[in-house]
């Protein structure tokens, strides 16, 4: 006889809480194979693929396209052993899904969560779903009437659902899920908060101050723009920042890339060279390639440059990561950009490459601009921008020439390192750059 298993959906890395289904690539009376993808996700860093670890018939799905589902919370049912789809199963429901002694299998990309305990699933009949009317909710902010609170944890995975509930003083032991399971979701606290508003007060007239709040189209600050919201609030709050810049000749960087391009091979992008003058000017100046640990009180000094660079997207901005970015030859970095942008706009990207940055190069200068005071990617310590390179007036060997002129700044963390630091880096990259010849020195 099948054995009918659940699979969850995974933790999917950097503290992630929830996800957004996009589209099913399985349905109902499927058969799936261990490791298959079963459906398409989106988070705040990235679109991702989720295998499954079960193989067998997918005897229901949890959630439809467009619905936000919390981490941990059910994905689909699998009968495992079965060969084919059992009788009725596009009816199926979480009640057929029991709980099993047995550990899943790691998802391959993910690992195993050992941070939650295991939950059993309770098969519950159907006649639990019928409940008493519902008495008038009270002046006070309260959950329907509901059975007697069971023992036991409350049902509910996302901490932004706990803290909506205690910051409005609702009672979840008192509240009945609408999830699978019973699971206590966002929407069954906010129908709490709305069904208890018309009995904390009479009704009022409109009065002025209610007018007074903004009518215009609101939007959601959520996935990908809610987790950008959240990390550069929080790099304001915790980094004090200073900004450094300078102007520099690119005419000879510029010269120096045409004549690699001359010649047989793949083409260096002027965002490489960058790079590479980054990842020398970084062993000069270890400071900058550093993160600051609030609790061991303690600066931490990276040995490998992790190199990220601001790519604009459909989706919104997104920082792709360049690994081990000091061991690149230009080449190497070049063909990795540009592997790394298509991923991004293609919406493809892992997040694995969306994190573990430890120094960022922003090339503003792709949208006509000059100049900029960028907040730094938090946890990172520094980030150099590059402004558009134009021909501009620049004296030349005691002469007044057009010269191929860039604009360069440094942000840096005020508690890794001084201005005398954050001076002498940025000093550096422009020499590299007026005078390729100077990186050849420490190659």
């Amino acid at each position: 006889m099948p054995q009918v298993m659940e699979f969850k959906l995974p933790d999917l890395g950097e503290g992630l809480t929830e996800a957004e289904i996009v589209r099913w690539l399985v349905a109902v009376g499927d058969v799936v194979a261990i490791d298959q993808p079963v459906v398409e996700v989106e988070t705040a860093k990235a679109m991702v693929e989720v295998p499954c670890p079960y193989g067998g018939v997918v005897t229901a799905r949890f959630g439809e396209e467009g619905e936000e589902l919390p981490v941990g919370a059910p994905l689909i049912t699998v009968a495992v052993g079965a060969q084919s789809a059992p009788a009725g199963a596009g009816e199926a429901t979480g009640a057929e899904a029991e709980g099993s002694g047995d550990a899943p299998r790691p998802l391959i990309g993910y690992g195993s969560d050992h941070s939650r305990p295991a939950r059993r699933r309770r098969v519950r009949p159907v006649t639990a779903a019928v409940s008493a009317p519902v008495a008038a909710p009270a002046p006070v902010v309260t959950a329907p009437a509901a059975p007697a609170a069971p023992a036991g944890p409350v049902p509910v995975i996302s901490p932004l659902v706990r803290k909506l509930a205690r910051d409005n003083g609702v009672d979840l032991r008192a509240l009945r899920g609408s999830g699978p399971e019973g699971l206590i979701l966002r929407a069954d606290v906010e129908a709490v908060l709305r069904s208890a508003r018309p009995a904390s007060a009479p009704a009022e007239p409109v009065t002025a101050a209610a007018v007074s709040a903004p009518a215009g189209e609101r939007i959601p600050l959520k996935g990908l723009r809610g987790a950008v919201a959240e990390k550069l609030s929080r790099s304001r709050r915790e980094i004090p920042e200073a900004t450094c810049w300078v102007d520099a000749d690119a005419t000879e960087l510029m010269a120096a890339r045409a004549a690699m391009n001359a010649v047989d091979g793949p083409k260096i992008s002027v965002l490489a060279l960058l790079a590479r003058i980054c990842t020398a000017a970084l062993a000069r100046y270890p400071e900058l390639n550093s993160t600051v640990d609030l609790a061991a009180n303690e600066i931490v000094r990276l040995p490998a440059v992790h190199l990220g660079f601001a790519a604009q997207t459909e989706r919104g901005l997104m920082v792709p990561v360049v690994r081990d970015a000091q061991t690149r030859s230009p080449e190497s970095l070049s063909a990795e950009f540009a592997r790394l942008t298509e991923l991004a706009r293609a919406g493809k990207l892992a997040p694995s490459d969306l994190t573990g940055g430890t120094f960022t190069l922003n090339n503003y200068g792709v949208f006509g601009v000059d100049g900029s005071t960028p907040i730094i990617n938090h946890p990172e310590a520094a980030m150099l921008g590059v402004g558009r390179i134009i021909p501009k007036p620049w004296v030349h060997r005691g002469e007044l020439a057009v010269r191929q002129v860039v604009q360069l700044s440094l942000t840096f963390d005020h508690r890794v390192c001084d201005g005398g630091t954050a001076g002498g880096f940025l000093r550096y990259v422009a020499d590299c750059v007026e005078n390729p010849a100077v990186l050849l020195r420490g190659l």
